[in-house]
């Protein structure tokens, strides 16, 4: 007898209002429940009361993830809230509500947020999960709600689910791949010598913006990750610029090579992993990270909110 393979599910939930959310979700989660399946919920804290309230004592066996928290860098979802709930589980299949796009995000995270979208279908090929995204559709823009249908192979509006015409994950991905605003300063070539130095450079940036030290260690650290692997790869050198303004502390590297793997940084490492992790740390890190590959090479910008 052939074995079915387990099939990964993405929906997509078009919601107008609370009510209507709440009555769209609140089966998703029971039935889940009911059939003993892990669920897990990680949407805006209060989309989270309202389907805490609605559950009862049941929402006692769900686990809750504030998304506005944990997934502030959309870069951080797949590993650290997503994959780190349904690799608990293997035996078994996973439902979970996320919510990474929501009114109010702004327009340097979004095109983050929709590459996110894209690629968990990549990330869960052949697993066992269902993963529900709902998105305001009174609040958020038409084209967010159009690539909602792009980065979802159904989608649920109002009392309507269907299958998506133009579903089309990876032409996401390559639309908000783009070039980054110029930066608005000037670039320091870095070699392996010169790391320390660019180190503490960026330690003191840090802490004359006001970070704190821990966080200040945390941005040293990441920009040691972003310069290490094109200096040990890409002929020696990559280009830093570190720059302050509007509360963010922006670091950015830039080298010659390319990076291919859309899925770099994003999907965990195995515990005796002790190299390749390098962007798993900038991801977990940084609170948005967006990334540019072009034909002369790739840029990486972390972004610190004080």
């Amino acid at each position: 007898m052939r074995l079915r393979r387990p099939v990964f599910s993405h929906p997509a939930l078009l919601y107008h209002d609370t009510d209507e959310y709440v009555s769209a979700i609140l089966p998703f989660i029971t039935v889940g429940l009911a059939a003993g399946e892990p669920v897990a919920v990680a949407v805006p804290d209060h989309n989270g009361v309202l389907l805490r309230a609605a559950l009862g004592r049941a929402s006692e066996r769900v686990q809750w993830a504030d998304m506005t928290v944990v997934g502030r860098n959309p870069g951080r979802i797949i590993p650290f809230v997503l994959r780190a709930f349904a690799d608990r589980y293997t035996s078994r299949r996973v439902r979970i509500v996320g919510e990474p796009i929501w009114a109010g995000r702004s327009e340097e995270e979004y095109p983050a947020c929709a590459q996110h979208e894209a690629l968990i279908n990549l990330a869960f090929v052949g697993r066992a999960v269902t993963i529900l995204c709902p998105y305001d559709a009174t609040r958020l823009p038409k084209d967010v709600l159009l690539d909602a249908e792009i980065t979802h192979p159904v989608v649920t509006d109002g009392p309507t689910t269907r299958i998506s015409a133009p579903y089309a994950p990876d032409a996401v991905v390559r639309k908000y791949n783009r070039a980054l605003a110029a930066a608005p300063a000037a670039g320091r070539e870095v070699r392996l010598a010169g790391l320390p130095g660019a180190r503490h450079q960026v330690t003191a940036q840090a802490a004359a913006a006001g970070f704190s030290a821990a966080r200040t260690a945390e941005i040293a650290l990441v920009v040691t990750e972003l310069l290490s692997n094109p200096i040990e790869h890409d002929r020696g050198v990559a280009t830093l610029r570190t720059w302050f303004t509007g509360g963010v502390f922006h670091c950015e590297v830039e080298n010659t090579g390319r990076l291919t793997d859309p899925l770099a940084g994003r999907i965990p490492a195995p515990v005796r992993q002790h190299r390749g992790r390098g962007l798993l740390l900038v991801n977990h890190f940084a609170d948005l990270v967006r990334t540019h590959t072009g034909d002369h090479g790739t840029t990486i910008r972390a972004y610190f909110y004080r």
